[in-house]
């Protein structure tokens, strides 16, 4: 079954409602990877989060949104595109052993150095643009609490998100109060009044959401429970996948950056060249032969960004 992103507004159109559930995506993420349950739920619902909010971006283009921090990870980050398309990948920290419990803060955050930063890169990119980034302490125990204080700070928008993971679900909920454009002063009252109402009665809904519900249960079936009394619009939804661009040429001109005594140098050590990519861990091996073909007179870059590998 196809992995999707539901939306839905209030009657009124004051309040957005988002829920996600990943299986066949969530996995692809985790393959060639062996995390840990602690880092495997953190990753989990950074996934969830960023499919909720890349939901919602108007333009074509990329949502990132990582986590830094100063502890045995150093590094959370989820790329999803404006058509639910992502990867992502964990950092550990060097010359840390890989932990198997914890939460956000102790995992990422021990000495209080971590940040929160979520990164708006459009595609097509006016002369003299640069991808905007936003980027704050990183607060809360939860990622759901990280992201709520990044979207009151950076947003000025009222969110509230659950997100929950495990080695078979990422899975969340975004809850999003909406600003009210146009009408009269008198109009305009009524109308926040009648918004301010429908997001508490709202928010009091979804805030009987557990973590094991979220998981285990589907979209719909989630929607009904929670606003069975409420009136929904609901929209298209919208299919999530895997996607890894990373390609043996990219590797290739990723070495030919290097220069060719560092990549010798790493023959001589090793015997060939081995590099994985950081995201969907494929490898790739260059041997003697395959080097030597990369700094060959008739070999030419092809221009290609090179992936992210380790």
């Amino acid at each position: 079954m196809t992995d999707q992103l539901k939306k839905y507004l209030t009657e009124d159109r004051s309040v957005r409602v988002q829920a996600v559930r990943l299986s066949d995506t969530w996995k692809a993420v985790q393959a060639n990877h062996d995390y840990p349950p602690a880092i495997t739920n953190l990753l989990g619902e950074l996934v969830a989060a960023s499919t909720l909010l890349a939901a919602n971006i108007k333009f074509d283009g990329s949502l990132v949104l990582q986590i830094q921090g100063d502890g045995p990870i150093a590094l959370l980050v989820v790329d999803c595109r404006s058509d639910l398309s992502l990867r992502a990948t964990v950092k550990m920290r060097e010359g840390h052993e890989v932990p198997t419990t914890g939460d956000m803060q102790s995992l990422l955050n021990p000495g209080g150095n971590g940040r929160f930063i979520v990164v708006l890169d459009p595609q097509r990119k006016l002369p003299g643009q640069q991808a905007y980034q936003g980027i704050v302490p990183l607060e809360g125990s939860t990622v759901a609490e990280a992201l709520q204080h990044y979207m009151k700070a950076s947003e000025q928008l009222d969110t509230r998100l659950w997100l929950s993971a495990n080695a078979d679900h990422a899975a969340g909920m975004l809850v999003q109060r909406l600003p009210h454009h146009g009408g009269g002063e008198t109009d305009l009252a009524l109308t926040e009044q009648v918004a301010a109402e429908t997001w508490e009665r709202i928010n009091a809904l979804a805030g009987t959401l557990k973590r094991d519900e979220i998981l285990a249960t589907d979209i719909d079936t989630l929607i009904h429970r929670l606003f069975w009394e409420e009136t929904l619009i609901a929209f298209d939804p919208q299919s999530v996948s895997w996607h890894c661009p990373c390609t043996r040429e990219r590797v290739a001109n990723m070495l030919r950056s290097l220069g060719e005594a560092e990549v010798n140098s790493i023959l001589e050590e090793r015997g060939q060249v081995d590099v994985a990519c950081d995201f969907c861990g494929k490898p790739y091996k260059f041997d003697t032969v395959d080097c030597a073909a990369l700094f060959s007179a008739n070999q030419t870059p092809s221009g290609e960004e090179p992936p992210t590998v380790h």
